[in-house]
């Protein structure tokens, strides 16, 4: 059963280079995008992801808001922080959903550790 990721940022740009890492990494997973926390819920109306990368930085609601209201409907979902915004308090807020946290620009080296850990966690759930 093939693994879906949901990327939700803003700019294009970013989900593209998301993409693009996710792609080098996990070339076989399949990939959602939304440009904003309204979107995603369109997105996963049709299709639930089976985690998220999500972008703190949005206009609307911020990443951590919409990684909240995801936590709520999907309690065990790998979910990432993604931003150029390095500081203890996201950070901290992050931890507190059990979310982890990726640092901006999205490398295949930084998205790795969470992708593992992702693939572990889902594997042992669908087990």
């Amino acid at each position: 059963m093939p693994i879906t990721v949901l990327i939700v940022d803003d700019s294009k740009l970013a989900r593209i280079v998301a993409g693009k890492a996710l792609a080098a990494l996990q070339p076989e997973w399949d990939k959602l995008e939304a440009g904003s926390a309204a979107q995603a819920f369109d997105v996963i109306a049709s299709q639930a992801p089976d985690l998220a990368l999500i972008d703190f930085n949005m206009s609307e609601k911020d990443g951590l808001e919409l990684a909240g209201e995801l936590r709520v409907l999907y309690p065990d979902m790998p979910i990432a922080i993604i931003t150029a915004n390095i500081q203890d308090e996201i950070i901290a807020r992050a931890r507190e959903i059990g979310a982890a946290f990726v640092a901006k620009p999205v490398t295949a080296d930084a998205l790795e550790p969470f992708l593992s850990g992702s693939a572990l966690r889902l594997r042992s759930k669908r087990a």
